[in-house]
Formats: C-alpha cells, structure tokens, sequence
C-alpha cells in the first residue's frame, strides 16, 4: 500500500484503510497456518558492518516470532560474494530483485535509509508489495 494515491498526492486516510485490511488479511492467513516470506532490508556495509550483522540476525529473530519466514540476502550473499567488488555486488542486487517477487512484504528495520535499502524500497513500490516500517524493536 502506497501513502500516495496514483497521482502522487498523499492519501493517508486511504493508506490508513488499506493498511488495516492488509493486517486483518494476514491475521487471518496467520491463524490457518500460513508464513509469509518477508524480506529484511536493513543497513549492511554502511557503518559498523559487525552491528549490522547482529541488527540483520536480530530483525529476522523479530520475523520469526511475528510468523513470518524472514528472507535477508545481505546476511546469504556476503557468505560467497565479495560486497567491496563492484560487479560481485551488482550480481547480488539482481539476485535480491528476482528474489524480492517471492516475497509478501518488504520490511524496512531503523531511520536510516542506505542507498541499497532505497533501491529495494524502490524496486518493492514497483512490484506493489507491501512495506512495513519498523523503526524499533
């Protein structure tokens, strides 16, 4: 659910209603069972990359016990591709892109937006799933 309408302007009564649908509707999916797979976009090589790490494990923690099945690939990729080398970072942003379809919502944890969390945000407003902020846990 977009805050702006298909004009651009913003609709928070119109986000507000779709937002509450959208959690009766996976409250219900929830109770029979169902996990939906939710992608983690959170900092990674922005900052301490250690903390980061720890937040990433944290967030999907946090996932897990919302009944949802966490998906973060800055905690897989980095197991085999090197994130400092331009071209091995670029095969896992496309990787993250075909595998954000698969997903049910995009999850955005804290204040502080990395421009590869922006590039997710955006890629997610584009396939229409739905986002949820998460400053704190």
């Amino acid at each position: 659910m977009n805050y702006r309408n298909s004009e651009g302007y913003a609709s928070p009564t119109e986000h507000e209603a779709l937002t509450r649908i959208r959690r009766e509707e996976l409250k219900e999916k929830r109770q029979k069972k169902y996990r939906p797979i939710v992608y983690i976009c959170s900092p990674f090589s922005q900052g301490d990359k250690k903390q980061n790490i720890i937040n990433a494990r944290r967030y999907c923690k946090y996932a897990t016990t919302e009944n949802c099945i966490p998906f973060a690939p800055h905690l897989l990729f980095p197991q085999f591709l090197n994130d400092s080398n331009p071209d091995e970072r670029d095969i896992a942003f496309q990787m993250n892109k075909i595998l954000m379809g698969k997903c049910d919502e995009l999850w955005v944890f804290g204040t502080t937006y990395t421009l590869g969390m922006q590039k997710e945000m955006k890629w997610a407003r584009k396939k229409k799933l739905h986002i949820r902020f998460i400053d704190n846990i």
